[in-house]
């Protein structure tokens, strides 16, 4: 199964209603890169007119676990994967639409490769970070993600 932005946000409906009904979209999807976005609205927002840092983590995480799925899929091998720690910075206010942008395709391959030759975790970090419509970093994400083959 090719994995697609329409299919993705329907899983996000089904299994991550929070995720959905906060906003976060994948917008694209390629064999290097994702780019999620999220627009600040009353249901995200602070008690500061501005974005929620942790639905700015949803969608930075959704940019980087996208990558890891499409990565899985293309492996045809069962892989578990799951966030073991995470860090943040926050630059500006998040207001308006703000895109999400994790370009590590090839380390998460890298990753795969090596879990499937050993049959040992791999530990990643990918890193995502959060522009507004004016092209300003907004806030920087760090996941930490374990990779093993099943």
């Amino acid at each position: 199964m090719k994995i697609t932005p329409g299919k993705i946000n329907t899983f996000i409906l089904f299994k991550l209603p929070l995720a959905y009904f906060g906003g976060v979209r994948v917008k694209t999807i390629t064999h290097d890169a994702a780019v999620v976005k999220i627009k600040h609205k009353w249901i995200n927002q602070n008690p500061f007119k501005s974005m929620f840092w942790a639905a700015q983590g949803m969608a930075a995480e959704m940019s980087t676990g996208v990558l890891v799925m499409q990565e899985i899929e293309k492996s045809n091998r069962k892989v578990s994967m799951l966030v073991v720690h995470q860090e943040s910075d926050f630059f500006k206010k998040a207001t308006g639409k703000i895109l999400f942008t994790c370009n590590g395709g090839n380390k998460i391959r890298e990753a795969i490769e090596a879990s499937i030759e050993t049959g040992e975790g791999q530990v990643i970090i990918l890193k995502s970070e959060g522009v507004n419509e004016d092209g300003v970093v907004v806030s920087n994400f760090q996941f930490q993600w374990s990779l093993k083959v099943k």
